[in-house]
C-alpha cells in the first residue's frame, strides 16, 4: 500500500530562478536605489552621499553591495517558502493534542474515528498516522502471516511514510545553512578591499581624506549587511530546526504508538 506524500517546497529549478531573480533584483536595487543621483552631491554618484543620506552612503560599499543585498533576498525568500510550507505540514491546530486524541481513540479500539481526525487534522503527522493505521487494518485481517511479520509490516510501513515526509520538511533548509555561513564572508571580502582602498589613501604622503574615509565607509556597510545576512539566516534556520525536530518526535510517539497497540491486539 502506498503512502500519501505531502508537497511543498520549492523545486530545485523554482529555488534556483528565485536565487537569479534576487542576484538581478540585487543589482537593480544597488544602480537605481542605493545609486539614485537624488542621494548624491550635484546628483552625481561618483560625488559624497548627501549629509544623512544612508541610501547614498550604502552605495558607496561598492561592487560587494548588491551581492550582499541579493543574498539578504535569498534569506527572506526561501525563510518564507519554509514558513508556508512547514505551517502546512504541521496541519491544523496542536500537534500534542492531536498525537493524545490519536492514542486515546486506539486504546478504544477506534480506528475508523482515527483515520477520519487524520483527514481533519493533515499535514505530514496526519499522513503518517493515516499510513499506519491503513496498515493496522490490512494487517489485522491479514491471516498467512504470523504476529511478528504482521508488527514488522506496521513498523516498514510507518517508517517509510515518515521517509517520504521528511525531504518536504528540510528541503531548502540547506539554502539557508549556506547564507549564514557565506554572508559574513562575502562581507569580509567588502571590509577588506574598504581597508585596502584607506590604506592606499594613506600610503603616498599626507593622506587623501575622502579616499581615506570612502575606503573606511566601504569596509564598514559591507560588514553590516554581511553580519545582517548571516544573523537572519541562523536565526530562521535554528527556528526551522527546532519545528522540525517538533514534528519528528510526534511523528515517532504516534507511530510508537500505533505499534504498541497493534501488537497487543493482534494474534
Amino acid at each position: 500500500m502506498s503512502s500519501k506524500k505531502s508537497a511543498g517546497g520549492f523545486s530545485a529549478l523554482v529555488g534556483a530562478i528565485a536565487i537569479v531573480i534576487a542576484l538581478i533584483t540585487g543589482i537593480l536595487i544597488y544602480k537605481f536605489i542605493f545609486g539614485n543621483p537624488a542621494n548624491f552631491v550635484d546628483n552625481n554618484p561618483e560625488n559624497e552621499p548627501l549629509q544623512g543620506n544612508f541610501l547614498g552612503i550604502i552605495h558607496k560599499g561598492g561592487f560587494i553591495v548588491p551581492l550582499l543585498v541579493a543574498i539578504n533576498i535569498i534569506v527572506i525568500i526561501f525563510t518564507v517558502e519554509r514558513f508556508v510550507t512547514l505551517a502546512k505540514a504541521k496541519g491544523k491546530g496542536s500537534l500534542n493534542v492531536f498525537v493524545e486524541k490519536i492514542k486515546g481513540l486506539l486504546a478504544s479500539g477506534n480506528i475508523a474515528e482515527a483515520k477520519e481526525l487524520c483527514e481533519t487534522q493533515k499535514g505530514s503527522l496526519a499522513n503518517v498516522v493515516t499510513a499506519g493505521l491503513e496498515k493496522y487494518e490490512l494487517m489485522a485481517n491479514e491471516t498467512s502471516m504470523n504476529k511478528e511479520q504482521k508488527i514488522e509490516s506496521v513498523k516498514k510501513e510507518l517508517e517509510e511514510a515518515t521517509s517520504l515526509e521528511m525531504p518536504m520538511l528540510t528541503k531548502n533548509l540547506s539554502v539557508i545553512s549556506t547564507i549564514a555561513s557565506i554572508s559574513v564572508l562575502v562581507g569580509l571580502i567588502g571590509t577588506v578591499l574598504g581597508m585596502i582602498r584607506a590604506f592606499a589613501a594613506m600610503s603616498h604622503g599626507a593622506p587623501d581624506t575622502a579616499q581615506l574615509a570612502a575606503g573606511i565607509s566601504e569596509a564598514l556597510i559591507n560588514t553590516a549587511l554581511g553580519i545582517t545576512g548571516s544573523t537572519i539566516a541562523i536565526i530562521f534556520f535554528n527556528l526551522f530546526s527546532t519545528k522540525i525536530d517538533q514534528m519528528t518526535h510526534s511523528m515517532d510517539e504516534a507511530s510508537f504508538t500505533i505499534v504498541q497497540d497493534f501488537s497487543k491486539s493482534v494474534k
